[in-house]
Parts: C-alpha cells; sequence; structure tokens
C-alpha cells in the first residue's frame, strides 16, 4: 500500500471496530494499481452519516444529504461516504435522492467505470465486482453495467471517459464508445464548466492526442462552443504524437488558433473561464500569430509577458522549426520596466509640473512615455521623462 493509505488505515480500522465495513474507494485505488500517483484518499463506508459522526470526534457536513462526512485525524482529512444507491437522475448529471445502504455490491454498481469500480480492504484484498482487473490488464474503458444507462444518469460520463483515455492511454470499449456517442447529445445539458474541466485535463495529458480522436469520433465537437470546426481539431493531430502541452494555457492558445481565432477572449467567455485564464489563451494567442510572420520584440514580451512568448518558443519547437529562447532572455534582460508602475514619474507627476489638466490626454501621453520606455528610445528617470514631455508640449502634441 502506498503510504497515503497506510496513514488512513486507522481511519478504516476504527471504523471495523465499530462493526462497519470500511474500504479505499475510487481512482486512488485504480492509480496504486497502475504505480500512478494518488491524490485523494476515499473512505466508503457501511456506516451511515450519523454513526460515522458519533465514531470520531471531529468531522465537518461537507456533504451529508449526499452520505459524506469530512473527518479530521492525525493532522488530515478524510471524505467518508456511505454506500449508496441512486433515484432517477433528473437532469443527467444528479439523481433526485439518493439512498443509504448497507451493501458496499450496490454501491459499486452506481460508479461510472470498470477500473473505477474497486474497493481495497485494510488487509490489501481488492473486491473487483466488475471485471476491473481485466480491462486494467488490456488497457481498456468500459462503464460498469449496461453503458447507456450510466450515461444517462450522468451524460459528464461522457466527457469523464474521454479524459481518461487521454490520462490513461486506454481504449474505449466498443459497448462503451458506442453508447457515448448514440448519447452525446446530452452534453448540452451538462454545465460548460464542468465540461471545461473535463476537456483542459484531456488537453493537457499525456496522451492528449489519443483522446482527442475519440472526442472526434463520438462528434462530441459538434456540442462544444466553438468546436464544431472539425477540421481545425484535426490540424491539432498534426503535432508529434509524444508532444504534450506545458499548460492550459498553451494547449487552449494552441487550439484556439488553429480555430481561426485572432483573439480568445470571445470563445474563452463561451467557456466560463476565469478572466485571467482568458487573458493568459489570448496573450499567447496574439504571441503566436506575431512568431508566425516576424520575432518578437521588447514591445511584445512587454505587453504580452515572458511565459507566453516561452510557450510560443515551445510550440516552433514542436512543429521542428528552429526556436529562439536566447532572444527572449536577451529582450527580458533589455526592458527596464515590466509595469507601468515602475515608471519613474507619475502621470501626477507630470501634470504638477507642467500644469496638465486630468482627462484623456495625460493618459494617452502616459501611455506614450510606457512604451518609449519599453521599446528604449527613453530613458527612465525623471529628468529623461521630463525632458520628453517638454519636447511633446512644445510640439503641441500632449492634448
Amino acid at each position: 500500500m502506498p503510504a497515503e493509505f497506510v496513514k488512513a488505515l486507522p481511519i478504516l480500522q476504527k471504523i471495523r471496530d465499530f462493526g462497519y465495513e470500511a474500504y479505499f474507494v475510487g481512482g486512488s485505488v485504480r492509480d496504486v494499481l497502475l504505480n500512478r500517483q494518488i491524490h485523494d484518499v476515499d473512505i466508503a463506508t457501511s456506516a451511515y452519516p450519523s454513526e460515522i459522526k458519533q465514531i470520531f470526534e471531529h468531522t465537518i457536513d461537507i456533504g451529508i444529504e449526499h452520505g459524506t462526512v469530512l473527518v479530521l485525524a492525525q493532522d488530515d482529512e478524510y471524505e467518508i461516504t456511505t454506500f449508496r444507491t441512486e433515484d432517477v437522475y433528473v437532469d443527467y448529471r444528479r439523481p433526485a435522492h439518493v439512498n443509504f445502504v448497507r451493501q458496499l455490491s450496490e454501491d459499486l454498481l452506481r460508479r461510472d467505470f470498470t477500473i473505477n469500480a474497486f474497493a481495497l480492504a485494510n488487509d490489501g484484498e481488492i473486491i473487483d465486482l466488475y471485471d476491473g482487473l481485466i480491462d486494467l490488464d488490456r488497457q481498456v474503458l468500459r462503464a460498469v453495467g449496461k453503458p447507456s444507462e450510466r450515461f444517462t444518469e450522468d451524460a459528464l460520463r461522457i466527457m469523464r471517459g474521454l479524459r481518461f483515455s487521454a490520462t490513461l492511454n486506454f481504449d474505449l470499449a466498443s459497448d462503451t464508445f458506442d453508447a457515448m456517442k448514440a448519447q452525446v447529445y446530452l452534453l448540452e445539458k451538462i454545465s460548460i464548466e464542468r465540461i471545461f474541466i473535463e476537456l483542459d485535463k484531456l488537453l493537457i495529458a499525456n496522451h492528449w492526442q489519443k483522446g482527442l480522436k475519440a472526442l472526434l469520433a463520438i462528434e462530441a465537437s459538434d456540442y462544444l462552443p466553438g468546436l464544431s470546426n472539425e477540421s481545425a481539431l484535426l490540424k491539432m493531430l498534426s503535432l508529434p504524437e509524444d508532444f504534450v502541452f506545458t499548460n492550459s494555457i498553451q494547449a487552449w492558445g494552441y487550439l484556439l488558433y488553429q480555430l481561426g481565432y485572432l483573439d480568445g477572449k470571445f470563445l474563452m467567455k463561451q467557456w466560463k473561464v476565469s478572466r485571467d485564464f482568458s487573458t493568459d489563451v489570448t496573450n499567447f494567442l496574439k504571441a503566436y500569430h506575431i512568431r508566425q510572420t516576424s520575432q518578437f520584440t521588447q514591445e511584445s514580451l512587454y505587453l504580452l509577458g515572458k511565459s507566453s512568448l516561452i510557450l510560443v518558443e515551445e510550440m516552433v519547437a514542436a512543429q521542428e522549426l528552429k526556436p529562439d529562447f536566447e532572444r527572449i532572455t536577451g529582450l527580458d534582460a533589455q526592458l527596464q520596466i515590466r509595469h507601468k508602475r515602475e515608471i519613474a514619474v507619475s502621470a501626477g507627476d507630470i501634470m504638477t509640473k507642467f500644469g496638465i489638466k486630468p482627462g484623456p490626454g495625460i493618459g494617452k501621453l502616459y501611455h506614450t512615455i510606457e512604451l518609449e520606455i519599453v521599446r528604449g528610445n527613453l530613458i527612465n528617470r525623471p529628468e529623461a521623462i521630463f525632458n520628453y514631455v517638454k519636447e511633446k508640449s512644445n510640439d503641441g502634441n500632449n492634448d
């Protein structure tokens, strides 16, 4: 057992000491079997939430209506969920009601894929009721039970399946693939924020091309904002098969480039991402367009950010063209400022010294000063900046 499980064994044992069953479940068990790093330790039990609260002194009700209690123990936190079955799904995402049960078999039946339907006992025994070990060995992703039922219950499982294919390098079982394709239209019922999380994980996975090919094969792109242009997505696959995106900004920026966007803010708004992420993707996209026809300058480095330019150069290298990382390093070293707050004088200082009234004119002038400093045409010192303003005033260009 990995250290994370060993540390949590006293939690399982304490539940068992009170006469209940308790197991490690879900993706963490799968990852242990695949020798992958685990992230979350999830525990399932036959004890009801009220019983868990009696067993442990420190608990938090984080999802008690769904059977989940957070236990605080050993300087750590553990989500403990009661075995449960689920009623009819009313929105293709969540059940109308959950029923707590005492049988592990009923709980495992409601899970999405066989490789996520394992339970691990405190003595190391693997409970595998749906041939998940066979599927792990064959590297196959198969829905638990009847695939069409699993995807009708929760249509997000379609995107999860594509993501698992990309992260694990697993093939979709034929019946699972057919059900995903037949019910892919249900993605329209799922919040775009949830879909973004799964697609984002797919794009930055080691085997993202496998996941993207599967996405195209089930025609999921027709139900995703801005991605109905299948030929543009196919261009993504022209990258080397072993290429892996450095991060989400690079992945989404390159995707938007292939889709023909000059500015990514419109599409990113449709995906309801954060403003910061939208800005980062747009900066990458602008930098990538610049790099297609010319070299970067100090101005492009300043306005778009060093990290954006480096991500672009990585894409240049991926396409077996000649990258120029040294140029970026050199441009960065020559910059006098990296933010306008580093300008040696403020707009207020200029207004006071030259009697300039507030208004759009001072904003325009200060922006011109900023860019002249960035371009290396103006030294970032008070006397140099004041002389520059004086010359502009004499020319009558500061209004």
